[in-house]
């Protein structure tokens, strides 16, 4: 089981505005029977950070998912409407292992 972890640095002061735009992104998600979490900070450096989790079963049950989702008519859009609130992002895989 792997864990992926999207971070997504925010402009300033959109913390609330992004997290709702997300939300309309993990939709896409839940229609697939996929749950995730979402996270912002609360404090730390840099501040407005925003943190999507989702665990699979393997890099390749990650590609083909993405794949689907990142493919679908709907997915363009919302994207389109996230991104203005981020600055950058990265990603980080993990081994779960307990």
């Amino acid at each position: 089981m792997i864990l992926i972890r999207n971070i997504f640095r925010l402009k300033f002061g959109q913390a609330k505005p992004a997290a709702a735009a997300f939300q309309e992104l993990r939709g896409l998600l839940k229609k697939r029977g996929k749950s995730s979490r979402l996270l912002t900070d609360i404090a730390g450096m840099p501040f407005y950070t925003l943190v999507h989790e989702m665990e699979f079963d393997s890099l390749a049950a990650l590609e083909k998912e993405m794949q689907e989702i990142m493919g679908s008519a709907e997915f363009r859009p919302l994207y389109e409407r996230f991104v203005t609130y981020c600055e950058s992002g990265s990603r980080e895989i993990f081994n779960i292992v307990d």
